[in-house]
């Protein structure tokens, strides 16, 4: 594979000329724009939103599906012999005998192959045709997926799935947000949330408005980046700037949004989910391509077999014209034209040493093993009502043969379903301790009917702790439960007088739902409030500051005012963070950290709880440092950082929380099994690290001694050795890694780093990778590099140290330095027993398995269930596609469909591991058998003077391979086991022999064909020593030398059955009987009456059995064939007992752990804390905005039908989802913030944004001439005219003012003013170059508007969705 191919998308970058042009409702524009596609043909630019994933059409199946057939050397073979025998001249055959056994293979493959594409045209009709509206002539109406075009709008109502890429236009929700999950595209369950333009939220309000839109979007090329996207919309003469974060890709699913509006972009096969689904592949088994070989290697010997018996000819003829010069004239032809004609006779002649019965056999084994996996009741799976299915029907065997298993991690691994299991609240623990004993409350009683707002779905049951809870009589266990209806970002709207609540993860939505049920209940917030029932009593803090999580902090914290008007700060984290930020350790803090441990061994999330109350004093201080840190204008986020951190300190231990991410059933018994087996199993997900190294714990993947590395390890690790190697000059005795216990965990950032570290990169991204390594936490750095010393020390003392050479390959320092650090990076990752590669997109996913498959040359399994999954399971060897809840696009590309994962181990373990060893014996004793019988008519040609006249009788060679030997071989294709299904579970080391190639290899083809030699060698010459005399005749003969091999085949069948069933015993009856009455047949009388040329054998068979030397000749030749053959089993049996083979066996999970090294002390790794932290912020920073809520002037409203072209706005907007509730009446202070700014805090802002990247501003700007305006007189080009109150400049705004005053159009920031807006944004004071943004006052009809500053974009607010690393790190 060509690594550089593999990312094309990369070439884009190089091409800075944005040429894909979109016009809204414009289809006659798209229409007209041509592309060359293949010498003069062309075709539309713009594609259709049509999308076909199968391998044929009707006019390509003939020709494509022949031309995959004919890349087999089995069939150019027999192709040449049926060419060879229509010849007269040289023909010893009919032409036809073999033709028609040709096509009907060739019949047989075809329909295989045309059924498997049938299932994928249906899915992709299934998908073409669902519905969606489209704005056609003002008015939305119902079409088909197939039907949209580019430049299209398109409206998408709640729990529709996006059908092609669309640049959201506005939606029902507040500041046009919209909700979006898409484990479908990346494999992550939270919710992220894309926004549409401010300009085009405020002046697109209806369908009139909308089919009269103009805007012209230009935008890069179609390509395969998911998370990237660049480009900006032409309207009304003023351009704004658009990014990812405005883009719904298809296969997302809109979530908690009544309706949302989009224009199309990128269409069916240029949207970049199809961009990533990569192409088929042709798969075939590994012992089909060794077959290939076989047969190569077999008609190179028939070649010069055929010249060697020419050459035999040559030297006979001559003698014979010498000796019998009268009959000369019988022979027209000279010498040479004989010698010719009898060279491709001879090889016409032993043509059937590769039988055309091979393979057509081979086709119906393989067929009865896949419906075996079919029928196999074993692996139904009951709830979904689902049984496993084989697709591809010619992959049986190379299940028995996987090395690598490539599995996706959300809904393969996972039930995507999470539940609160236990807690420690004071170092008391409630919950069952008993896993197999469900933590829920007797199906008779229900202990939550005091509580209104119970959902009666909370599987977590504890009677003692509801009693504490129900009589207050522990504040400890009150703060417990007020803190997580407190400290989230979760949103909540009303349902049936219910809470419906939404959030950035599972994780907290587990957490607010259980405080709910336990009655702490939240109800509703504002932008500086939240409302909480606690016990039935409502409460309302007001929220001082919001400090969101990040994946440094590993916090969350929440400073709030409570009714009393005491001050508390509220904190979730790590352990790692939040023990070392407690104000004392004693024996309730020891007894906590050891219920931590317990609660990790169980692998359940844990989140550690803990609050303080603050003197007002302090606060104030406090709140002068905030300030102070967020007018900074460099190096906000440090300062922040720290502001936070003095504030996190002293904290108090209020207990511990343990979410249980539910696996599917028997996964880690899976997991186990599999890594028994030799299989070593890779996870690969767009999900976050945190998620995926607990779920590698809790399948077992990961285990608590194991060395794990990561990004810096394995840079250091590469580069030592690459100095090792460049020193030596050779690789032959390098050994790249000890064998420790250790595994790998990666990021798709890094193997993209990794795969492309010698192009030039772009001056932006270097100077983002420079503020990343600057914004680590010094903690977190002092930890990470001692770990990093002692780890390079002990690989540079392994390397070179010992002898043994690598055993995959040998790294060649002359290759590139990107080839060589590939293969070093395989190499390394190959020697982990455990891989987890996360953030992945769905072409990075495929370029893993690729590189396994290049450098290691094994056979690799993929599994997973989502579209992110697709490209991945094309490119592995053996494609399993579960079905899970993320669609059927994985089942419909897939070769193998189970309903849950531990259904593998039975797949690999007992199908896969029979089916090879069945068609490995198969293949074997094929091959013996053919030899056995074709070798004879080789010894008889040095008696009939190498005429090529045939041995034996022309019907025993037809029937032999369809009757006389086929039944008993079917029965070993079919039925032959050596252990039971049982014991091939319980024995996965059992499954290696399929890996080493065990049973069917060279040493094995060429024991078969030497056992055959000798075989016919018995039968020919012991038959004519023995038989010189009454056997003299040729008949008799003949029949001697075929009988005898035909019952010593059938008892080296008879030896080599493992499994002996009725079914065994029948068919060798069933040959036996066969040979009796086909043999009467062709011998009888009245055939030979009628065509005695074509029954010439009259009572041959008769005459022989009837004679008793003809009888003792048979049983000496079959007890020479059998005994020696049984008396070297037995023997090689016993060697093999007292000699047991030794042999280096893979590491196991129990190889050298971390204890073992004595110079690499084990290191903690603080894995207990496995809460799943949102890789970027959650909510927080839209709450303390009011981008996210709705303000009480807004009326709330009924959803209404779509809207018309006589409606003037858009309806359908939801009702409020936030009820404003009045704040405690006690008094407080508040904020204070400037109400006007400075000169010199002005042009700082103009500074910093003068910078900013032309791709990633948000609006632009012009400046103005005059001098002199007030600062707050500024209007933002997106929306309507705006302005400010002169009368709150210049002093405090009480807190209801601000919320009146609020504006409903939310701030948009680059994304280089986003990380300091998200450490600055727990703040209600905001700068000025924040305010006037959100001031959204409408102008009054006597106000002048006001001049119109330029930007270089709109507005925009980074979405969750969003991968920028920059980002994420520069918050830190």
């Amino acid at each position: 594979m060509n690594t550089t191919r593999f990312f094309e998308e990369r070439e884009d970058d190089k091409n800075k000329a944005f040429t894909w042009e979109v016009r809204a409702n414009d289809h006659a524009f798209h229409s007209k724009f041509t592309k060359k596609s293949f010498l003069c043909w062309k075709r539309k630019k713009y594609k259709t939103n049509k999308i076909c994933t199968a391998k044929y059409s009707f006019f390509t199946f003939l020709p494509r599906n022949l031309c995959e057939q004919f890349q087999r050397i089995s069939n150019l073979y027999f192709l040449l012999i049926i060419v060879l025998q229509s010849i007269p001249e040289i023909s010893t055959l009919p032409w036809f005998t073999l033709f028609a056994p040709l096509v009907c293979l060739l019949i047989i493959r075809a329909i295989r192959d045309l059924v498997d594409d049938i299932g994928r045209h249906r899915s992709d009709q299934a998908i073409n045709n669902r519905p969606c509206q489209i704005l056609r002539r003002k008015r939305f109406k119902w079409k088909k997926w197939k039907d949209i075009c580019v430049g299209d709008v398109v409206c998408l109502k709640k729990d529709s799935i996006v059908p092609a890429d669309l640049l959201l236009l506005m939606s029902t929700e507040p500041s046009s947000l919209c909700y979006v999950e898409t484990a479908d595209i990346d494999g992550e369950t939270n919710l992220k949330f894309k926004q549409a333009l401010t300009v085009t939220h405020q002046e697109l309000t209806s369908s009139i408005k909308l089919a009269s839109f103009q805007g012209t979007v230009i935008c890069e090329e179609p390509n395969s980046r998911m998370h990237h996207f660049v480009g900006s919309l032409e309207w009304n003469k003023k351009t704004y700037s658009l990014d990812i974060g405005n883009l719904l890709l298809r296969g997302c699913k809109i979530r908690n949004v009544e309706a949302c509006y989009g224009l199309v972009i990128y269409t069916g096969v240029d949207t970049k989910i199809m961009k990533n689904c990569g192409n088929i592949h042709l798969k075939r088994t590994k012992l089909d391509i060794f077959m290939n070989k076989l047969v190569g290697m077999i008609f190179l010997f028939l070649v010069i077999l055929s010249l060697v018996l020419t050459v035999g000819f040559i030297f006979t003829v001559k003698d014979f014209k010498w000796k019998h010069y009268y009959v000369s004239a019988k022979h027209p032809r000279s010498e040479i034209m004989e010698s010719f004609l009898m060279f491709w006779g001879f090889l016409i002649l032993l043509s059937t040493m590769v039988p055309m019965a091979l393979f057509i056999m081979a086709e119906f084994i393989y067929m009865g093993n896949s419906l075996f996996i079919n029928w196999d009741t074993q692996m139904y799976y009951e709830p979904r009502a689902a049984a496993a299915k084989a697709r591809n029907t010619s992959l049986a065997d190379q299940l028995g043969q996987v090395q690598y298993i490539f599995s996706d991690k959300t809904g393969t691994l996972t039930q995507n379903i999470m539940t609160f299991k236990k807690c420690c609240i004071n170092g008391q623990v409630y919950g069952s301790d008993d896993d197999k004993t469900p933590s829920q409350p007797p199906a008779q009683e229900n202990p939550l009917l005091w509580n209104e707002f119970a959902d009666g779905k909370l599987p977590f049951y504890d009677k003692k702790l509801i009693h504490v809870i129900r009589h207050k009589q522990d504040r400890t266990v009150q703060e417990f439960w007020r803190l997580l209806a407190i400290c989230h970002t979760v949103m909540v709207q009303e349902e049936n007088d219910q809470p419906l609540y939404q959030a950035a993860s599972p994780d907290e939505e587990a957490l607010v739902k259980t405080a709910r049920n336990f009655g702490y209940v939240f109800r509703s917030r504002t932008q500086d409030t939240i409302t909480v029932v606690e016990m039935g009593e409502e409460r309302v803090y007001q929220v001082l500051a919001m400090m969101d999580f990040n994946s440094v902090r590993k916090r969350m914290s929440v400073l709030v005012r409570n009714p009393e008007g005491s001050i508390c700060l509220y904190t979730k984290g790590a352990d790692t963070v939040i023990l070392e930020r407690l104000h004392r350790k004693g024996e309730m803090e020891v007894a906590t950290e050891e219920v931590l441990t317990a609660f990790a061994e169980q692998t359940l999330r844990t989140l550690c709880l803990a609050y303080k109350e603050i003197d007002e004093d302090d606060y104030e201080e406090w709140e002068s440092q905030h300030l102070e840190a967020t007018l900074q204008l460099q190096n906000r986020a440090q300062a922040l950082h720290h502001v936070y951190d003095k504030m996190e300190q002293n904290l108090q231990l209020l207990g511990v929380t343990a979410i249980e991410d539910k696996l599917q059933d028997h996964v880690p018994e899976a997991i186990s099994r599999l890594k028994t087996a030799n299989i070593k199993v890779w996870v690969l997900t767009g999900d976050k690290k945190e998620t995926a190294l607990n779920i590698g714990f809790a399948c077992q993947l990961l285990e608590e001694n194991m060395l794990i590395l990561e990004d810096e390890e394995i840079n250091r690790i590469l580069e030592i050795y690459w100095e090792q190697t460049s020193k030596l000059q050779t690789s032959k005795n390098v050994k790249l890694l000890p064998h420790i216990n250790m595994a790998m965990i990666i990021t798709g950032d890094f193997l993209d780093q990794l795969m492309f570290n010698l192009y030039q990169k772009p001056q932006a991204l270097t100077d983002e990778e420079e503020k990343n390594k600057a914004w680590q936490d010094p903690h977190q750095m002092r930890k990470n590099f001692p770990q990093a010393r002692r780890i390079s020390h002990l690989f540079q003392s392994h390397l070179g140290s010992s002898p043994d050479p690598l055993s995959s390959s040998v790294l060649n320092v002359r290759e590139s330095f990107e080839m060589w650090r590939e293969r070093a990076f395989v190499e390394l990752a190959s020697r982990c027993q455990a891989v987890i590669c996360c953030r992945m997109t769905p072409k990075q996913k495929a370029l893993v398995v690729e590189l396994v498959k290049k450098y290691q040359q094994v056979v690799t399994l993929a599994i997973g269930d989502g579209a992110n999954d697709v490209n991945m399971i094309k490119t592995a060897d053996i494609g399993v596609g579960l079905m899970g809840q993320e669609g059927m696009q994985a089942v419909q590309n897939s070769d193998y469909v189970l309903a849950q994962f531990c259904f593998l181990q039975r797949l690999l373990l007992v199908h896969g591991r029979w089916s090879y060893i069945r068609v490995a014996k198969f293949l074997s004793t094929f091959f013996y058998k053919t030899m056995a019988c074709m070798m004879a008519q080789i010894w008889f040609s040095y008696f009939n003077g190498f005429t090529a006249q045939p041995l034996y009788e022309g019907w025993f060679l037809c029937f032999t391979n369809m009757f006389y030997t086929t039944l008993p071989l079917l029965y070993i294709g079919l039925f032959e086991q050596d252990v039971s299904a049982e014991e091939s579970l319980n024995t996965p080391k059992l499954y290696i022999i399929g890996q080493k190639d065990e049973l069917f290899n060279y040493g094995v083809f060429l024991q078969a064909i030497a056992h055959g030699l000798v075989t016919s060698l018995i039968n020919f010459f012991i038959t004519l020593w023995a038989g010189h005399d009454s056997l003299s005749d040729y008949q008799s003969f003949a029949v001697v030398v075929a009988l005898s091999g035909f019952l010593s085949i059938t008892i080296e069948v008879i030896l080599i059955i493992k499994y002996w069933t009725i079914l065994c015993v029948a068919s060798i009856l069933l040959s036996l009987c066969f040979y009796v009455v086909f043999t009467c047949l062709t011998q009888s009388f009245w055939l030979f009456n009628i065509a005695p040329k074509t029954f010439p054998f009259l009572y041959a068979d008769y005459n022989v059995l009837s004679q008793p030397d003809g009888l003792l000749v048979i049983l000496l030749n079959v007890t020479l064939n059998t005994l020696p053959m049984l008396a070297l089993r037995v023997f090689r049996k016993l060697l093999r007992q007292l000699h047991p083979k030794e042999g280096k066996e893979a590491p196991s999970a129990e190889v050298l752990g971390l204890e073992a090294v004595p110079y690499l002390p084990p290191v903690s790794r603080a894995r207990r804390s496995s809460y799943a932290f949102a890789h970027h912020e959650g909510y927080a920073e839209l709450i303390t905005h009011g981008t996210i809520l709705r303000r009480s002037h807004e009326a709330p409203s009924a959803p209404s039908p779509l809207p018309s072209e006589d409606e003037d706005t858009l309806s359908g907007r939801r009702r409020s989802l936030w009820r404003p509730r009045k704040t405690s009446a006690l008094p407080w202070k508040t904020r204070r913030h400037p109400g006007t700014d400075t000169a010199e805090e002005r042009a700082a802002f103009s500074a910093k944004t003068s910078f900013l990247a032309p791709d990633k501003q948000s609006i632009l700007y012009s400046q103005t001439s005059s001098k002199g305006r007030s600062p707050t007189t500024a209007t933002v080009l997106s929306g309507p005219p705006q302005t400010t109150s002169s009368s709150h400049e210049g002093r405090p705004q009480p807190a209801e003012n601000r919320r009146s005053a609020s504006p409903s159009v939310p701030p948009r920031q680059t994304l280089e003013s986003q990380p300091e807006s998200l450490e600055g944004r727990s703040i209600s004071w905001t700068p000025f170059w924040k305010n006037w943004q959100r001031e959204t006052h409408p102008l009054r009809e006597d106000t002048e508007s006001l001049p119109k500053l330029t930007h270089a974009s709109p507005p925009k607010m980074l979405p969750l969705s969003v991968e920028e690393p920059a980002v994420e790190e520069e918050t830190l």
